[in-house]
């Protein structure tokens, strides 16, 4: 069994305060033409579809990029010494792999939180809250909760990772 979740976890953390960078940079960018009334026009799905084009679909393609690479690591990861490798030969992972794992693990529950807050915003003022509201909140919190969960148990492979073919090993020697 290769099942290694707290070295995992601590990789998801250093990973994501690189993350949380990024955002603060569009942040820095973004606030003030928000502030300016440059994009105040736009309407909420708009904004959300470019925040998701500016920060989501760059955290995963590069994710899945260092993946993909000789290192076969993001910058977490290699700090804690493990590779994402394919299932079976241990080798490295092509980058249509690592883009398919990448996007069920970042862009998916990424993309499922923000609608659950877009939902929960835009129903809000109503007074009732409609069953989708609850379904997408429900999944927002329950799909990295099953990521989470799923690191501990049986052989430590995520869905993520089982639907892309990956494993995340310990690797002896890191370049």
């Amino acid at each position: 069994m290769n099942r290694h979740p707290w070295s995992r976890l601590a990789a998801w953390l250093v990973d994501w305060l690189l993350v949380l960078g990024w955002v603060a940079v569009t942040a820095a960018a973004g606030l003030p033409l928000f502030l300016g009334g440059y994009v105040g026009w736009l309407s909420d799905l708009a904004l959300n579809v470019i925040a998701t084009l500016v920060v989501v679909v760059p955290v995963t393609v590069g994710m899945a990029v260092l993946e993909s690479s000789a290192r076969e690591a993001s910058i977490g990861k290699r700090a804690r010494r493990l590779v994402v490798v394919t299932v079976g030969t241990s080798r490295r992972i092509s980058r249509s792999r690592a883009l398919v794992r990448n996007v069920l693990k970042i862009a998916l529950p990424w993309t499922v939180g923000h609608a659950a807050v877009f939902e929960i915003t835009a129903t809000s003022t109503t007074g009732a809250v409609p069953v989708s509201t609850w379904i997408v909140t429900a999944c927002a919190y329950i799909l990295p909760i099953v990521y989470v969960v799923s690191l501990f148990i049986g052989s430590g492979r995520t869905p993520y990772d089982r639907i892309s073919g990956t494993t995340v090993v310990v690797r002896t020697s890191v370049t």
